[in-house]
């Protein structure tokens, strides 16, 4: 028999109230707590870094990182978050490498029931955000259950994901559209462009 967390994290509904997430979540609110409130930058990240799922190597967030479970987050190598980032993770949430967050980014696999009847009945489920390698996000960017966004995507300042987008795109807004496309240079050097 499923548990309430495998059932939780496959996108089915499920109890949130099942003693083994309740535990979980007021562990991470402990430890959330207490690392978010180290000044210093290596403490806090490698401390944040053992409450998630599996995180690359260059990890950097600033605090007041917030997540449920920490379980369901997977991130690349080379991230960096802003202040203010929450990440509800009932389902998984995977982040490529190189992306880079604004501050107060919000990312949410939970999906409530538009009936009210089965809200009020608790009845919760979710679904996965998927974000590709060398993405970057704009300050209180929102991305909404379900979302797949692909490689080197940019998301505008203010914007709410609601659909999934592919490569090489700038998209903005509320709901989010597609405003240009990303034009990729073979020349990485910066400090010569004039």
């Amino acid at each position: 028999m499923k548990t309430q967390r495998e059932i939780m994290t496959s996108g089915k509904p499920y109890q949130q109230f099942d003693t083994e997430l309740i535990e979980r979540r007021v562990f991470i609110r402990e430890q959330l707590a207490k690392w978010n409130s180290y000044p210093d930058n290596d403490k806090r990240n490698n401390g944040l870094k053992s409450l998630l799922g599996d995180v690359g190597e260059n990890f950097f967030v600033e605090s007041n990182f917030k997540f449920d479970y920490g379980w369901n987050i997977h991130i690349g190598d080379y991230f960096y978050g802003n202040y203010d980032m929450t990440f509800l993770d009932t389902c998984p949430i995977t982040i490529g490498e190189h992306c880079y967050f604004g501050p107060n980014v919000g990312l949410y696999t939970p999906i409530h029931p538009l009936d009210p009847r089965q809200r009020n009945a608790d009845v919760e489920m979710g679904a996965p955000i998927t974000i590709g390698n060398s993405c970057w996000f704009g300050g209180r960017v929102t991305v909404l259950p379900g979302v797949t966004l692909g490689n080197n995507v940019v998301v505008g300042a203010g914007s709410v994901v609601t659909k999934s987008f592919g490569d090489n795109v700038v998209i903005a807004g509320n709901p989010a559209r597609v405003i240009k496309k990303v034009a990729l240079s073979n020349d990485t050097n910066l400090t010569n462009q004039e």
